[in-house]
């Protein structure tokens, strides 16, 4: 069975991407800062019959990832690391006059050092695997300006660029940055509290993920709504 690490996947798009592999036969290991929340999505996920692992943690912590990819390795290997963990750097999302510092280090750790450091841990694996696949999820707030998504966006076009430099450097992997586009999520409901507006539900662009491993283009950035729409 293929394995694949999702981290963040204890909500929203990480849940759902897990579920949707699982329904595929892949085994799992599964990451996320909530402890209870994440048991309820391994449990969730594990209704499908395969394996999956459940570690609670914080990406930032060099044996947390350590720890994803030991379990990985006990699974058998791995195909797939899924970097779906987010932090905003300010929650609600605000100005760039009045973005914390601290704020914006959070973000930049998270978002890009952690991201680093995680598939630098998994390398050994990607490579030994027959279709050695990367995903980092990125925002259409890398490559645009709106008010207020500075610090966020910031961090996930250094994301992009380090999986763009990545794909270079690692010829015989699959790496893709991508946008999922807007989606219901609570990382949303913490940058824009109250707001009124409808998102879909982040299974609906799971199948932008699924064509990508099915299709297994170029590596580069891709758009998860132009993916589902066909395009």
């Amino acid at each position: 069975m293929p394995v694949g690490i999702i981290t963040g996947a204890s909500k929203g798009l990480g849940r759902a991407l897990a579920e949707a592999l699982a329904g595929r036969g892949w085994d799992l290991v599964l990451d996320a800062r909530g402890e209870k929340a994440l048991a309820e999505a391994a449990a969730a996920v594990g209704r499908y019959g395969t394996r999956v692992s459940a570690l609670p943690g914080d990406v930032t912590d060099a044996g947390h990832r350590a720890a994803l990819v030991a379990a990985a390795r006990a699974l058998g290997g791995l195909d797939l690391l899924v970097g779906n963990a987010s932090a905003l750097g300010a929650e609600p999302l605000v100005r760039l006059a009045e973005l914390p510092l601290d704020g914006l280090r959070r973000a930049l750790e998270v978002n890009v050092t952690a991201a680093l450091g995680l598939v630098q841990e998994a390398l050994p694996l990607l490579r030994a695997a027959a279709a050695g696949t990367v995903i980092a999820v990125s925002s259409d707030a890398a490559a645009q300006a709106y008010e207020t998504w500075g610090g966020y966006g910031a961090s996930k076009a250094a994301l992009d660029q380090l999986a763009a430099v990545l794909a270079v450097e690692e010829p015989g992997l699959r790496v893709w940055a991508v946008d999922p586009g807007d989606m219901a999520t609570d990382l949303y409901a913490a940058a824009v509290p109250g707001d009124a507006d409808q998102r879909p539900a982040p299974g609906t662009v799971v199948p932008a993920f699924l064509r990508l491993l099915d299709e297994r283009p170029a590596s580069g950035r891709y758009a998860a709504p132009t993916l589902v729409a066909g395009r």
